[in-house]
């Protein structure tokens, strides 16, 4: 029964990539378009490459290639997200003839106790981080339970982990770029680096009060010329480590067809990681920090116990909000980028699984039983927030508070 079960699974995937969906229509708010006109641009099938190809095309890409043009891939983050695109670049590395094996991992070194085999009174045993990753190819920490590819290498020296990198995957709270940036800019390769960005957030400038994304800060930060895209989409975590099929979007332009599509391939697995490429950076980095706010809510909803209606509402209305930002305060936005697993997608996930609907929730609840209490002023919520980090995220951050903070 099992094997008919993931026939039949399989046949539907096979046949989802088959659908033509190029006269399909959306409907979506006026906000969006202008009054002239309710309709936005059909979104390309997610199993189209932007520049007009099937996946199931060949790439244009030479592999008859020199040493000097091996990619090489270096992730700055070992956190949950972090590990868990790992899985997806350590087997990419191995798979594709243009990327170097190795793809180091950049880990925070902290000590972490080991799993005992023996009684609970046998004090646990302690261990850097990277040397569990490297020996055990787990993150107990962050990821535990899922092995990681062995040729993804944790290397705590950020230096040693940049060197010479072709191509850098940042995972990490964006609070902690800034003093990394210098490091990062005299070690990577000289010519021929980019960035993809996995960080949910918003960055804030205090001069002109405007929101800033992330990723232009990286490119600021590193700078000659550096480029730098994102990577967004429904992609709860653990459900990506266990190579559970979902859809994420690549936002770049490197500048060069041949570069972006290679950049897409290394993220790329056809039939558990199905990557499209889209040129809208602004929107698809605004929709991964706006969506976390959104969340925020629906987990006050589950704690509540309003129900299912009032999800749906607030999502309605919370997509028609972060689309509505995004126009107001990014150049170039495109509807069509809503539509993508970045926007409307990663939405509905968020709101119904992920970290920030959880510890919303969590929230939500003490707030009811202890609401007479004075718990609840400024301070004794920030400690709150800052305790359900430690007991539910096991000591990470949340994103959508700080980015609550950011957008009022």
């Amino acid at each position: 029964l099992l094997r008919d079960l993931n026939t039949i699974i399989r046949t539907i995937l096979i046949l989802f990539i088959l659908i033509d969906a190029s006269n399909s229509q959306v409907s979506f708010s006026k906000c969006l378009n202008g009054p002239s006109s309710s309709k936005i641009p059909t979104p390309s099938p997610h199993f189209t490459i932007r520049a007009g190809r099937s996946i199931n095309e060949p790439a244009l890409i030479d592999e008859t290639m020199r040493e000097d043009d091996i990619e090489q891939i270096c992730i700055i983050g070992s956190g949950n997200w972090g590990s868990a695109i790992a899985t997806i670049l350590g087997r990419s590395a191995a798979r594709l003839p243009f990327c170097n094996d190795e793809v180091r991992m950049w880990v925070f070194e902290e000590e972490v106790s080991l799993p005992s085999e023996e009684s609970n009174d046998v004090p646990a045993k302690k261990a850097n981080l990277s040397d569990v990753i490297n020996s055990r190819h787990e993150n107990i920490k962050y990821l535990p339970g899922v092995k990681l590819p062995t040729n993804v290498k944790a290397i705590p020296d950020l230096k040693e982990a940049c060197l010479n990198a072709t191509l850098l995957v940042f995972v990490l709270p964006h609070q902690f770029l800034p003093k990394l940036m210098p490091i990062i800019r005299a070690s990577v390769h000289p010519s021929r680096c980019r960035g993809v960005s996995l960080i949910k957030g918003l960055g804030f400038d205090k001069r002109t009060k405007l929101p800033v994304l992330i990723s232009q800060s990286i490119s600021i930060g590193i700078g000659d010329g550096f480029h730098c895209g994102v990577l967004m989409g429904a992609n709860v975590a653990n459900e990506v480590a266990m190579g559970r099929m979902c859809e994420s979007t690549l936002a770049c332009d490197y500048g060069n067809d041949e570069v972006n599509e290679r950049t897409r391939q290394i993220f790329d697995e056809r039939l558990n990681f199905r990557v499209a490429r889209i040129g809208d950076v602004a929107g698809a980095e605004a929709c991964g920090a706006l969506k976390n706010v959104i969340a925020l809510g629906a987990g006050f909803i589950d704690g509540l116990k309003l129900g299912g209606n009032t999800k749906a509402a607030l999502l309605r209305v919370g997509l028609l909000e972060m689309a509505k930002f995004c126009k107001i305060f990014f150049e170039g936005v495109e509807s069509g980028t809503f539509m993508e697993s970045c926007g409307m997608a990663d939405l509905i996930t968020s709101c119904y699984g992920g970290r920030n609907r959880k510890c919303a929730e969590e929230f939500a609840i003490l707030r009811l039983r202890y609401e007479s209490s004075d718990t609840f002023d400024p301070e004794g919520c920030n400690r709150l927030w800052s305790k359900l980090e430690q007991d539910i995220l096991n000591g990470q951050k949340l994103q959508g508070t700080p980015a609550c903070k950011e957008v009022y």
